[in-house]
């Protein structure tokens, strides 16, 4: 790109580059020149908005995790309608975008991204723990609103739904699986702790 060009938001454009690179060809060739020539502009715009790659890498997953909160509230609310079984399959799908299922091979390839998400206060593997705190809080005010058994560890519940739909959607040549593989691991996970 010329200099003296003024770009729209230089940080949502290396954000989105960076997204089609790790759909199109996975964590390994996301490169600072990849994204900034993905981006169509100089490498140095992502210099000059980031101190480095792994903290524009660290910024690209904070704003998936902040995506996962917004998700969170938004299950939070749909607590008491339709069915948890329902809500928790929906839930799992939106969660698991290719994006994402991208983002989290990243993570946890990447040492140094890790530690920086960190220290900006994620733990365990970022993303995948938000993830779970969403799912945690959800089956919360199901057993809240006796929709689930006043039994049910929703701390267990959450990581074992999780680990089962991260297996299902990992599988980046399979693609995404059907809503319907995806609700029989919901249902089976979640049966005992149902409340009738």
């Amino acid at each position: 790109m010329p200099t003296g060009v003024a770009i729209r938001d230089p940080r949502e454009q290396l954000f989105a580059a960076a997204q089609r690179i790790l759909l199109r060809d996975g964590p390994n060739a996301l490169t600072s020149r990849a994204v900034t020539t993905e981006a169509g502009v100089a490498k140095g715009v992502l210099h000059r908005h980031f101190a480095d790659f792994d903290a524009f890498l660290a910024a690209l997953v904070l704003d998936r995790i902040r995506r996962v909160e917004r998700q969170g509230e938004a299950l939070r609310e749909a607590a008491g309608t339709g069915t948890v079984t329902g809500n928790l399959t929906a839930a799992l799908a939106d969660l698991f975008d290719p994006v994402a299922v991208s983002v989290v091979g990243l993570v946890i390839a990447r040492d140094e991204l890790r530690a920086r998400l960190r220290a900006a206060g994620s733990a365990g593997i970022p993303l995948m723990t938000e993830a779970g705190a969403m799912l945690t809080a959800y089956l919360t005010a199901e057993r809240d609103l006796n929709r689930l058994t006043p039994e049910a560890d929703v701390h267990v519940l959450a990581p074992t739904l999780l680990g089962a739909a991260h297996l299902l959607y990992a599988d980046r040549e399979a693609g995404p699986p059907s809503e319907d593989a995806v609700r029989r691991i919901v249902a089976t996970v979640v049966a005992g702790a149902l409340r009738g």
